[in-house]
C-alpha cells in the first residue's frame, strides 16, 4: 500500500480496531497480525483436508481449500497493489474467506443447511465469522481471534454469483474496496483453476471450449497451437485467463472508482455498488465460462456422485453427535450450553476434514 494512499484505501488510522484491546505490535500492523493469526489458526490448517471440487487424496495436483485460499490470496495482492490499497488488509481476507466452508464442499454446505433448518439455517461466510469470534480461542481472556473490524466486515460480506452474503450485524451497504478485491480475486482463482482442474480430469474436454470466448482468447494469447505437451496448454491457458482477468480488473476498477466521486471509507460502505469490477465484456465472457462450468464440471455425474453417497452419512453422524455430546471435544461439550446443541454440533461437523467426517462416520 502506497504511503499517500488515496482516501478510501484502509490504514491503522482509518480503521474501528479490534473487539478488545490489545497492545500494538513493534514490527507488524494490526492488517498484517490478522493475516498471521488466520494462517496459524487451527481452521486454516484444515482447509489442506476439505473439498474444492474433488475430494482430497484423489490426486495431489488437484486443488483444495487451503491451496485455493492462498491462491486467491497472491491474485488479491496484486489487484490490491494494483489499486494502491492495503494490501495486507486484502490478504487477510482472501486467507479468511473460505474457513466457514464445511467437509465436502459445497454439497456438505446444502446438507448442513438442511440439517439446521429449524435451528438457523447453515451458511458458510457466516460460519467463517463464527469461527474467527468464537470457535477459534487461542487467547486466555477471549474466544475468537480478535480481528480489525475491516478484516471481520469482509468476512462476513464475501459474496460471488453463486454465493450470496448472508445478514449480518454490520452497518452500512457494503464492505471496504479491498473486501471487494478479495471477492473479485476469489472469482477469478476459482474459475481459472477449476478450468484447469477440470481439464486435468479428463472430466472437461477441450473440444467442448470452443465457444467459450475467454478461453479463446487465452489460447490464442499463449500461441498453444505451438505446445506438444498437453499439460503446458492446460496451465498456460489457465494462467492466461489469470492475467487477462487481472489486468482487466485493475484498469475497469481504476475508472469505476475516479467516477464514482468516493473519497473515503464510510463513502464506500454507504454505497450498494460494487467498485472492483470487470469491463463488461469481460464480465459477459466471464459469465459464460462460469456457466459452462456449472453445468458441465460442477453438476458432472463424476463431481457429484460423492455428494450422493454423503448425506444420509452426514445426517446419521449429526443424529449420533446430538444424542450424544459426549462424543464431541470438551470445548464443544461447554459451548453447547450457551450456543445449543444442534448449533454446536453444526459447528463441529463444519470444522471438520473430509477424512476425519468419514473416519467418524465409519465408528458410528
Amino acid at each position: 500500500m502506497s504511503e499517500n494512499n488515496p482516501g478510501f484505501a484502509i490504514n491503522e488510522q482509518r480503521s474501528k480496531g479490534r473487539i478488545f484491546a490489545q497492545q500494538r505490535h513493534l514490527y507488524r500492523s494490526d492488517f498484517e497480525r490478522d493475516r498471521d493469526r488466520i494462517i496459524h489458526s487451527e481452521a486454516f490448517r484444515r482447509l489442506e483436508g476439505k473439498t474444492q471440487v474433488f475430494t482430497p487424496g484423489i490426486n495431489d495436483s488437484f486443488r483444495n481449500r487451503l491451496t485455493h485460499s492462498i491462491e486467491v490470496a497472491q491474485i488479491g495482492r496484486t489487484i490490491a497493489k494494483g489499486l494502491q490499497l492495503n494490501e495486507s488488509l486484502t490478504e487477510a481476507i482472501c486467507l479468511g474467506h473460505d474457513l466457514g466452508h464445511p467437509p465436502f464442499g459445497h454439497s456438505g454446505e446444502r446438507i448442513l443447511n438442511d440439517l439446521m433448518a429449524n435451528f438457523g439455517g447453515f451458511e458458510h461466510n457466516r460460519q467463517t465469522l463464527r469461527i474467527v469470534e468464537l470457535l477459534e480461542h487461542p487467547y486466555p481472556d477471549f474466544n475468537g481471534l480478535n480481528l480489525v473490524y475491516e478484516t471481520r466486515l469482509g468476512l462476513a460480506r464475501h459474496k460471488g454469483p453463486h454465493d450470496k452474503p448472508a445478514k449480518d450485524n454490520f452497518p452500512g451497504k457494503n464492505c471496504s474496496l479491498e473486501g471487494q478485491v478479495a471477492n473479485a480475486a476469489d472469482r477469478i482463482a476459482y474459475n481459472c483453476h477449476d478450468l484447469e482442474d477440470g481439464l486435468r480430469a479428463g472430466v472437461i474436454a477441450y473440444e467442448q471450449l470452443n465457444d467459450i470466448e475467454i478461453f479463446s482468447d487465452a489460447q490464442q494469447h499463449i500461441g498453444a497451437d505451438a505446445f506438444k505437451d498437453i499439460s503446458v496448454v492446460r496451465t498456460r491457458t489457465a494462467k492466461a485467463i489469470i492475467d487477462i482477468l487481472v489486468s482487466d480488473c485493475i484498469e475497469t476498477s481504476r475508472k469505476a472508482i475516479e467516477e464514482s466521486k468516493i473519497k473515503t471509507v464510510d463513502d464506500v460502505y454507504t454505497r450498494s455498488e460494487d467498485f472492483v469490477i470487470f469491463s463488461k465484456q469481460n464480465e459477459t465472457k466471464l459469465r459464460k465460462l462460469e456457466g459452462f462450468l456449472l453445468h458441465n464440471f460442477y453438476m458432472n455425474k463424476t463431481v457429484t456422485a460423492e455428494a450422493e453417497n454423503i448425506r444420509a452419512k452426514m445426517e446419521r453422524l449429526f443424529e449420533k453427535l446430538c444424542k450424544k455430546p459426549e462424543m464431541m471435544p470438551p470445548f464443544y461439550q461447554r459451548l453447547s450450553e450457551s450456543e445449543g446443541l444442534q448449533r454446536t454440533v453444526c459447528d463441529y461437523i463444519a470444522g471438520m476434514t473430509d477424512r476425519f467426517c468419514l473416519k467418524m462416520i465409519e465408528g458410528l
